[in-house]
């Protein structure tokens, strides 16, 4: 169920990096320093971008009730890091619906990755639609923390899946399988994104290890 599950090390993004400390699992201990300092990293051009209204008109993306993908405190008080949470929740959302539809060529994972990183989702969705699977159950998706880049136009995020009751079904038998037993059902992610032209945050790289979330 996961997605590119390679190990995340310190090559991945140092302001990534930096957040596995504490992406998933217990209360978020950053101090009113580190706070000040995340948000001195914000000029005002990019204050001033953030409420300019996006050029781009984003898809309609339908995900039926078989599959609840849910996005737990998937918010922020600010409306900059809310932006990077809203549309790298709807990359994810697009990957799901792209599988469910068996369509690796989504239009709508087109739209929410860059060029460099939509390979890699075409065949991660591949790996499903391939073997004639589809995905069933439940997968809440927690504990988010967004980093901005000083420029405005970057960002890391890392979150935490809990896999326990997402499965998937075959198309042809109906078969429906869970991951195997003894694997651990938490995986934590990290993720780049980027700030295209009409104001979309897509997704440039992602990675994800397996075992190092909890609730």
């Amino acid at each position: 169920m996961a997605r590119r599950a390679l190990p995340i090390t310190a090559a991945t993004l140092t302001a990534t990096a930096a957040l596995l400390l504490s992406a998933c699992g217990g209360d978020d201990d950053k101090s009113p320093d580190d706070t000040k300092a995340a948000d001195a990293g914000s000029s005002p051009s990019a204050s001033a971008s953030a409420t300019t209204p996006p050029l781009a008109k984003r898809p309609d993306i339908t995900i039926p009730s078989s599959f609840q993908l849910t996005f737990e405190d998937w918010t922020s008080s600010d409306p900059r890091r809310q932006a990077v949470l809203d549309d790298a929740e709807e990359e994810v959302r697009a990957g799901y619906a792209a599988i469910i539809a068996n369509d690796p060529d989504s239009e709508s994972v087109a739209f929410y990755d860059t060029e460099g990183v939509r390979g890699q989702t075409k065949e991660w969705i591949k790996s499903y639609t391939d073997k004639n699977l589809t995905v069933i159950g439940k997968l809440p998706s927690f504990n988010p923390r967004v980093v901005l880049a000083e420029n405005g136009q970057g960002a890391a995020l890392t979150y935490c899946t809990d896999e326990s009751d997402a499965k998937t079904r075959n198309r042809k038998t109906g078969k429906v399988e869970g991951n195997p037993a003894g694997t651990n059902p938490y995986v934590v992610y990290a993720v780049s994104l980027t700030k295209n032209e009409q104001g979309v945050w897509q997704n440039s790289s992602v990675r994800s290890e397996r075992g190092k979330c909890s609730r």
